[in-house]
């Protein structure tokens, strides 16, 4: 472990990253990095280079299932993925992405789903919407969920926004504003931030004592997050405005994946030293 990593939390090195060192970061005014993550090998190689937070997004409608959308995404899809996250890692907070119809109906409802994410490994739960999921944010915390919200762009409600737009601005930003101090009070331990202007933003965080984690609102958040394959240049396209790639690797997993299948054609792999005697 590095030193600038345990000095960001405290020491932390052998245990998970719990809530309260989060928000010990933010009381200390040093900024965190989220990824998702899906699966053994990513959430391993995350887990040990120091990612204190990893998000089993419904993403993986996108990523991994198939879908155009998160909204097909179903509990039994996540329930795998965060089993193998959480199994596969010792150190990072593991949250799971509570999918579009799995808390909606009612309080009741959303405790019956946190509770089967918590017994398959995951620490935290997050949720989409601001006064409207009020009730059930506040029995969540209140039967021990540790609660992540998600404001702006929420893309299980993608059908009602007509499309991957900003949000909050003018008098939407005041409304937003509201409803991430709403989640604050109702016990929520950090909000999302997704594709908001970038002063709103920071008038969030600056007025919540939570960590806000933004990803497409600027840099005035306390974390970010990302997808990890559009972070890993993995997802083909351009991406969002906001994003930013680290790595190519749809050009590195494709030239290797073309140069495998050329020695098989031309039989040059494998060879002799491949083989068992």
């Amino acid at each position: 472990m590095t030193d600038d990593l345990k000095t960001l939390y405290g020491g932390v090195t052998s245990r998970r990253v719990t809530t309260r060192d989060l928000q010990d970061a933010k009381d200390r005014g040093e900024k965190w990095a989220m990824l998702t993550s899906y699966d053994m090998l990513t959430a391993q190689l995350f887990d040990e280079v120091g990612i204190p937070a990893l998000l089993v997004g419904d993403s993986a409608g996108n990523i991994v299932l198939g879908y155009e959308t998160t909204v097909p995404v179903t509990v039994e899809d996540m329930i795998p993925l965060v089993r193998a996250v959480a199994r596969s890692t010792t150190r990072p907070l593991v949250v799971a992405d509570m999918p579009f119809g799995s808390y909606q109906e009612s309080p009741a409802q959303a405790l019956h789903n946190a509770v089967r994410f918590l017994q398959v490994g995951a620490q935290a739960v997050k949720l989409e919407g601001g006064r409207r999921v009020l009730p059930q944010v506040e029995l969540l915390v209140e039967s021990g969920v540790p609660v992540m919200g998600h404001l702006g762009l929420t893309p299980q409600s993608v059908n009602t926004f007509g499309g991957y737009r900003v949000q909050g601005r003018g008098e939407a930003g005041d409304q937003l504003l509201e409803d991430a101090l709403a989640l604050q009070t109702a016990g929520a331990f950090s909000v999302v931030l997704e594709v908001v202007p970038a002063d709103l933003a920071e008038r969030v965080s600056k007025e919540l004592t939570i960590p806000t984690i933004g990803i497409g609102a600027g840099p005035g958040t306390d974390a970010q997050v990302l997808v990890w394959t559009d972070m890993a240049g993995l997802t083909p396209g351009n991406g969002p405005k906001f994003l930013k790639r680290y790595a190519d690797l749809r050009t590195v997993l494709g030239d290797a994946a073309r140069a495998y299948a050329g020695e098989v054609r031309e039989g040059s792999y494998p060879t002799a030293e491949h083989g068992y005697s």
